[in-house]
Order: C-alpha cells, then sequence, then structure tokens
C-alpha cells in the first residue's frame, strides 16, 4: 500500500461525497415510495373499516332493532359532537325512550380497541348531556376478533357483535349498563 498523498486523500473525498449524494437520493426516492405505499395501505384499511360498519349498520336496520333485551326505535351512523374541546364519533347508535346502546364498529376488533369502546359511555354523557339519565350499552361489533379481544370484551360488560357466516350474532351475556 502507497501512502496517502493530498491528492490521493481528496480523491477519496471526492468519492465519498459522491456516493452520499447517490444515498441521499435514494433514500428520498424510498421515502416517497413508502409514503404513497402507507397511503395506499391507509385507503385499503379505511375501505374495511367503511365495509364493515355498512354491514352492521345494515344488519340493524333491517328491521333486527331487539337487542340487549330491549327495542329500539331509532338507529343513527357516524354520529358525532364537539363542545368544550370534546370530539367524538359514535359508528352506530341505537336509541328507545330510556336507554341507548352505542356500537363501535372495527374490521379486526383488537385487546387494545376495548378501552376506547370503554370512554364511548363517557364521552357520550358528555357530549348529548340529555341522555344523561339514560341506560347505555356498549357494543363491539367486528367481522373478525383477534384473540383474547372477544373474552375480554365479555368480562367488561360490552356486548360481542359478530358475523358468522351470513347472519350476525351477538353475546350479550354478561352486558352491564354504563
Amino acid at each position: 500500500m502507497q501512502p496517502a498523498t493530498p491528492e490521493t486523500v481528496w480523491a477519496i473525498l471526492q468519492e465519498t461525497a459522491r456516493r452520499q449524494e447517490v444515498t441521499d437520493r435514494m433514500m428520498q426516492e424510498n421515502e416517497k415510495r413508502w409514503k404513497e405505499l402507507s397511503k395506499q395501505l391507509g385507503g385499503m384499511a379505511k375501505s374495511q373499516g367503511d365495509f364493515a360498519e355498512e354491514y352492521f349498520f345494515n344488519s340493524f336496520d333491517d328491521g333486527k332493532t331487539n337487542f340487549f333485551g330491549e327495542k329500539f326505535d331509532l338507529i343513527k351512523k357516524n354520529l358525532t359532537n364537539v363542545w368544550e374541546g370534546l370530539e367524538d364519533e359514535y359508528d352506530i347508535v341505537l336509541y328507545n325512550h330510556a336507554s341507548v346502546a352505542i356500537i363501535e364498529v372495527k374490521y379486526k376488533a383488537r385487546l387494545e380497541d376495548i378501552p376506547q369502546v370503554l370512554k364511548k359511555a363517557e364521552t357520550f354523557r358528555i357530549l348529548f348531556p340529555h341522555y344523561k339519565d339514560f341506560k347505555i350499552y356498549l357494543g363491539l361489533a367486528s367481522m373478525s376478533f383477534e384473540s383474547k379481544s372477544e373474552q375480554e370484551c365479555v368480562e367488561q360488560g360490552i356486548a360481542v357483535i359478530k358475523q358468522i357466516g351470513d347472519k350476525v350474532v351477538i353475546n350479550d351475556t354478561n352486558l352491564k349498563v354504563f
């Protein structure tokens, strides 16, 4: 190996700078690709979520409004409200003269969805104070349930609503009033 000269050191530095420029350009291109892929995956997830919401809404709206041992007269989809900085959306809400059933819909229910479902009763009472004295029931509707999430819903008093074949099945064995 020959000793380094200013010219050889300069050539190495120039080559390193050129390679760094190539690497930076490749990283920028990859970042654009990742952003586009993330956008596409997000669109697919939203489509699946929209499908699940529509499926369960149509199942509830199809004259089958006897749930949780009660008859519900009115059904709303994607109900939202904002008040004093608090905002929430309710995928499906069933009403009668004394009770409200709030159904959170997920394409695939996960264990980490359950705290979000439990919070819905609290935010609903704040955002819709005229229902403050109503019984509130909670349900989690999903095309499939991740391991343990279904059992956790039952333990927490949340109705499990799922598709089995071409039917909607509701497990409200341990249903609580919130």
